[in-house]
């Protein structure tokens, strides 16, 4: 594999992962205004999912910019993304400027959901944690992967 393509599949991850780690830190740091917008979007048990929002955001996301079990956490934050989505970023419910901005917002959501099933599907590119090597197993001459890919 070329560096070109490794250092492309990181910056890819890096990239995507940022938009998560973002939102978490965010809902960490604002919990109140977090609360409030969901409650005004009629989200119940909101302490639940707003705890569970920021496990998805900065667990995942983490585990992305890694590039450690990379098909697993982008399999979660499109479990997390697709709901988020629809309930969020629902431009139909909207008129004018705001449907616009709503709109651009759900289809943000749609490019970074193709986004994680190209991780989903094949897997971490390059730099990361799922592609080490471990030093091959006595008696064998080939080396082993950590984690299937």
């Amino acid at each position: 594999m070329s560096e070109t393509l490794k250092a492309t599949g990181l910056a890819g991850r890096v990239l995507l992962s940022l938009i998560f780690l973002m939102a978490g830190v965010g809902k960490v740091t604002d919990w109140s205004g977090t609360e409030t917008y969901m409650v005004s979007h009629g989200m119940v048990a909101v302490p639940f999912f707003l705890t569970m929002a920021i496990l998805f955001e900065l667990g995942a996301g983490t585990c992305l910019l890694l590039g450690w079990q990379t098909r697993a956490a982008a399999l979660a934050l499109t479990v997390f993304l697709v709901p988020t989505t629809v309930i969020f970023h629902n431009f139909w419910a909207y008129e004018g400027a705001e449907r616009m901005n709503q709109m651009q917002h759900f289809l943000k959501n749609l490019a970074i959901l193709g986004g994680l099933g190209t991780l989903v599907a094949a897997g971490a590119v390059g730099w990361a944690l799922d592609n080490r090597r471990v030093a091959a197993p006595f008696g064998t001459t080939k080396p082993t992967r950590l984690v299937p890919g």
